[in-house]
């Protein structure tokens, strides 16, 4: 009988005990009813250049594990550049998420979701369907506003990334696999995760275990208040589906975009002008600080903030603006987001001591990289190629030996351009038999090539110089 009793207490204490740790979690339901109808459903339609294509385009993901693949969109697994999506006639389309940002039809999604695209389409909670005209993009943050014609429409409320803390409840709202909101939830593991590359080095990613896959990108990521907090943008997987960590881009910083696309078309990002890696244990030791840590500066561009405030190759950058810097990967973001024109103080470190120098932030030519183009296939490469260049300093034909003041450098390869031989740090020499010493003359030398035609256009890689031919894409994008 005692045995009995014991058995039946240890029962009602386990049963109270798991009823207080659910009480404890938070209920999403109200949440999402409130929210999921300003969720959208993004449908991009591109035709044309898709028939030289291999069928994976990317590099398969089972050839190297662990690779940051963008779902759905040029570079995802599903999109035109990664494993195909449904095709008829050559037309391919590729889906994603979005949410409405106003009440007049304005909405916010990815601009690898559309990018390319002839034809974009938003489904609404109410199931309407209906064009959208591609206001303006920014490859370097990767949102991409879109505009629907329509009046009083659910939108939902903007927070504050700024205040995400690892830990915190974190809700999804997509269409993975176009299942049309979908709800996922999970925590932040990691604010401010920089990946260092030339791909969105300027973005401060929330890094959260919310599962996410294809089809999610551009959708929205909530706090608990219902507001929205981050854009869902990339996974890391060896699969090209969730294993527990995905990226959003914070909302701060897409909503800043917004604002400056609206105004001027375009997103001004702040550059010191420094070229930077990472610090080890070995470098450290020989440059005698006490540990590793820190943005090692190994380039300067002549004529920058950097260089008239007197930095030098060889300094370790330890903070910018009364933020330390831990790896190189911190900087970018933080100077990105600063005001072109405002003086910065950074913190060095040189021979053994450490100085705070006052530098002036430059801006970020908007005939590089990270250009936001302001409406949908005009102004956004400056040529049909797809192969954006700038003009080489007289310190870059130096160091590569050149004469004459040949040759352009690639900054950024957009449409069929990616899917070519071509890398950004690229020198083109000569288009054609043509040589070339600017990036006017670059981009009048290709524009008569007509669609579905090639160009050549001699290459110097490092050391090796070679031709590389480039097909013209049949279609706007």
């Amino acid at each position: 009988m005692q045995l009995y009793t014991l058995r039946k207490l240890l029962i009602c204490v386990t049963l109270l005990f798991a009823g207080s740790v659910y009480a404890d979690l938070p209920d999403f339901a109200t949440l999402v009813e409130k929210n999921a109808p300003a969720v959208v459903n993004v449908q991009a339609t591109r035709t044309g250049d898709s028939s030289s294509d291999n069928e994976s385009g990317d590099i398969d993901a089972q050839d190297v594990p662990e690779i940051f693949r963008k779902f759905f969109g040029p570079q995802g697994p599903n999109g035109p550049g990664g494993r195909r999506g449904p095709q008829i006639d050559g037309t391919r389309v590729s889906l994603g998420s979005g949410f409405i940002i106003s009440a007049d039809g304005y909405v916010l999604t990815n601009n690898h979701v559309v990018e390319g695209a002839d034809q974009v389409v938003v489904r609404l909670s109410d199931r309407r369907e209906l064009d959208a005209k591609v206001i303006g993009t920014d490859a370097e943050y990767d949102i991409a506003l879109l505009k629907i014609n329509a009046a009083s429409l659910p939108t939902v409320a903007i927070g504050d990334s700024s205040r995400l803390k690892p830990g915190q409840w974190v809700v999804a709202i997509g269409s993975p696999f176009n299942f049309d909101h979908s709800v996922t939830h999970g925590v932040v593991s990691y604010v401010g995760r920089g990946f260092g590359g030339a791909d969105q080095q300027y973005v401060p990613f929330i890094q959260t275990d919310v599962p996410i896959n294809r089809g999610n990108s551009g959708g929205p990521l909530f706090n608990l208040e219902g507001q929205v907090v981050g854009i869902n943008s990339q996974i890391f997987s060896n699969t090209g589906s969730s294993v527990g960590i995905s990226f959003a881009i914070p909302i701060n910083m897409a909503m800043s975009a917004v604002d400056q696309i609206k105004t001027t078309g375009h997103v001004a990002r702040g550059m010191i002008g420094v070229q930077i890696q990472n610090v080890d244990r070995a470098m450290a030791q020989s440059l005698g600080l006490p540990r590793s840590g820190g943005a090692l500066v190994n380039k300067i561009t002549p004529g920058s903030g950097a260089e008239k405030a007197d930095v030098h190759v060889g300094d370790v950058i330890l903070g910018y603006d009364g933020h330390d810097i831990e790896l190189s990967s911190d900087l970018p973001p933080l100077v990105g987001s600063t005001k072109p024109g405002n003086k910065a103080e950074v913190k060095l470190y040189r021979d053994g001591k450490t100085m705070t120098v006052p530098v002036t932030v430059g801006s970020v030519p908007e005939n590089g990289k990270q250009l936001a183009s302001l409406e949908r296939g005009e102004g956004k490469t400056g040529n049909a190629l797809g192969v954006v260049v700038d003009n080489l300093t007289a310190e870059q034909r130096k160091q590569l030996n050149l004469k004459d003041e040949q040759g352009v450098v690639i900054t950024d390869l957009r449409g069929a351009a990616r899917r070519s031989p071509l890398q950004p740090g690229d020198v083109v020499l000569m288009v054609g038999r043509k040589s070339v010493k600017s990036a006017n003359e670059f981009n009048d030398a290709v524009k008569d090539v007509k669609p579905g035609g090639s160009v050549m256009l001699l290459v110097r890689r490092e050391d090796v110089t070679q031709f590389v031919a480039v097909t013209v894409p049949t279609s706007k994008g």
